[in-house]
């Protein structure tokens, strides 16, 4: 019985996992990422799947926290050969939304973090949903705005309460300023971690469920407000964190929907995953304050393929295999049996800009890699048969060619310290204890990172010097579980036109209210796109300068 309330507890409360997306937050090379979640229109307790290509109820998040991004329309492009038609983005992206238009791909915003306070004023709100979403509802053909993420996992306890007071009243009026603008239709949720929810140490099982001491009040006046206007309640939940944080301790079938011979039991109720357990304890809260057909979205959900030993494509395979099939066959979990669960995956492609400081995983959870190629085979759709994943198209390289250890070079103490120079500014998860290139020995080691470097400053001949150690191949070095990438062609830099004869001046308000929510639609794309400027700005001066590699009193 001790081995079963152990098994049950861990389950339950690892999921939680505060440390987990409070690093979503963290602003890496001046661009932050905030995930935000779908929700469900309508009255109270369904959920409109209708014209999904993908398994009904099956969508995606889209990350941009890469130095490197795909063409946006080559993206877009890729989510509609894949039939992926619900999308969640981090924020207000006016190029992704903007190439959007006309599709029938249904799509969730984000209001940050950072602008939780300023929406507590109800002019704001309105301004923000007047700056940031009429233009896109109101183009020809339109965009397909459904959701709006008010924050992304506020309630974290590693964020000390810093949201708490200001979260609730930016849901009110950002709602309120939808409806006032008659987008009513248009639902605002808060994206939330699972730890807002817990079964107790000493009946720790999906019907014991409560909410979160620190914040039962607020959440009972959110969950409220959600019923009030047919909004969901959307939570992130991560399987595979369970698994990374239980130590050895959370039993790995558990993460996957294979079953167990153990299953655990609940009132006469088998959970055989992770997921399903986590999930009905958030049934057992909202059943307990009234609102038993409360929609719920699952914001996040998803299996990096690299950075940890149990981050790998075979498992990310597993995950996802089972997960469509539960999707496709509908069955719903034991509290809500025969109910479509509607998930977003998280993500679509890998993002070399996050922050790793949750794990080397953070970077790999896409279902394609950075370059929008499938990292596995994988029928969304649940029809089974050949139906698979489908890669980017007309994707542009750099050169073929990469940077390795000169062949002569044997001092393993200098490698050893430019390799440690090198991965300071580029990517080398992939080195990690078992990482897909950590059986490589100090010399093959020290090849990755003088490639990632070199890829990273887009293949500037002086970014692979590191003090004559290094030399530029033609020869891929790759092998069948180590991948040295080719980074990426950078897009061309449109060329301005003449200006007219003495233009008349711009004033600053054009761009929309410098102080209102996030400036502009375009105000997070153009911080995105001057990030990704000055980077490449920086790569270029770095790399002729300084060869890369001389400065190793560090």
């Amino acid at each position: 019985m001790q081995h079963v309330k152990l098994l049950i507890n861990i389950i339950l409360l690892v999921l939680g996992l505060s440390v987990s997306y409070a690093a979503r937050d963290i602003v890496t090379l001046g661009r932050t990422a905030i995930a935000p979640a779908p929700a469900a229109a309508g009255p109270a307790a369904s959920i409109d799947n209708s014209g999904i290509g993908a398994v009904s109820g099956l969508g995606v998040n889209w990350g941009t926290v890469t130095y490197h991004p795909l063409p946006t329309d080559i993206v877009v492009q890729l989510l509609k050969d894949n039939n992926l038609k619900k999308l969640k983005l981090f924020d207000v992206e006016h190029e992704i939304l903007t190439a959007l238009t006309g599709s029938d791909i249904e799509v969730m915003v984000t209001v940050t973090n950072g602008q939780l306070a300023d929406m507590g004023s109800f002019d704001v709100a309105k301004e923000w949903v007047k700056v940031n979403l009429t233009r896109y509802l109101e183009l020809k053909g339109g965009v397909n705005i459904a959701y709006v993420a008010v924050g992304n996992e506020p309630f974290l306890k590693d964020y000390n309460g810093t949201f708490n007071n200001v979260t609730f009243p930016a849901l009110k009026n950002i709602q309120n300023a939808l409806n006032a603008a008659n987008y009513s239709h248009i639902k605002a949720t808060i994206p939330i971690n699972a730890d807002v929810y817990y079964s107790p140490d000493n009946n720790p099982v999906p019907s014991a469920g409560v909410w979160r001491e620190d914040i039962a009040d607020l959440m009972d006046q959110i969950v409220a407000f959600y019923h009030n206007n047919s909004a969901p309640f959307t939570v992130n939940i991560y399987p595979f964190l369970s698994l990374y944080y239980g130590k050895g301790k959370f039993p790995v079938d558990y993460a996957f929907f294979d079953g167990n011979s153990n299953p655990l039991m609940d009132n006469g109720a088998a959970y055989t995953n992770v997921l399903d357990a986590n999930y009905d304890t958030l049934v057992t809260v909202l059943n307990k304050a009234g609102y038993k057909n409360m929609p719920i979205i699952v914001g996040e959900i998803g299996w990096p393929t690299d950075g940890d030993i149990n981050a790998n494509a075979t498992l990310a395979q597993k995950f996802y295999k089972g997960l469509v099939k539960n999707l496709a066959t509908k069955k719903g979990t034991p509290l809500r049996p025969n109910d479509q669960m509607n998930v977003y995956l998280f993500g679509l492609i890998d993002e070399e800009g996050k922050s790793i400081l949750p794990g080397d995983f953070e970077r790999h959870w896409g279902i394609f890699t950075y370059d929008g190629q499938p990292k596995f085979e994988l029928d969304i759709t649940g029809k089974g048969g050949k139906n698979t994943l489908v890669g980017a198209k007309d994707v542009k390289y750099l050169s073929k060619q990469w940077c390795v250890v000169s062949p002569s070079v044997t001092n393993k103490t200098a490698l050893e310290a430019n390799a440690g120079y090198a991965c300071k500014n580029a990517d080398c998860t992939s080195l990690g204890n078992g990482s897909s290139c950590s059986n490589l020995d100090y010399l093959g080691q020290a090849s990755y990172a003088f490639n990632s470097y070199y890829q990273n400053f887009i293949q500037q001949s002086a970014s692979c010097h590191f003090d004559g150690l290094a030399t530029i191949t033609i020869e891929d070095p790759s092998s069948r579980s180590c991948k040295f990438d080719v980074q990426l062609a950078p897009a061309p830099v449109p060329v301005a036109p003449a200006p007219e004869p003495a233009p008349a001046p711009v004033p600053d308000s054009a761009a929309g209210p410098s102080n209102s929510p996030s400036g502009s639609p375009s105000d997070q794309s153009a911080k995105s796109e001057s990030v990704r400027s000055a980077f490449l700005s920086i790569a270029t001066i770095v790399s002729l300068l300084f060869g890369l590699s001389a400065f190793h009193s560090l």
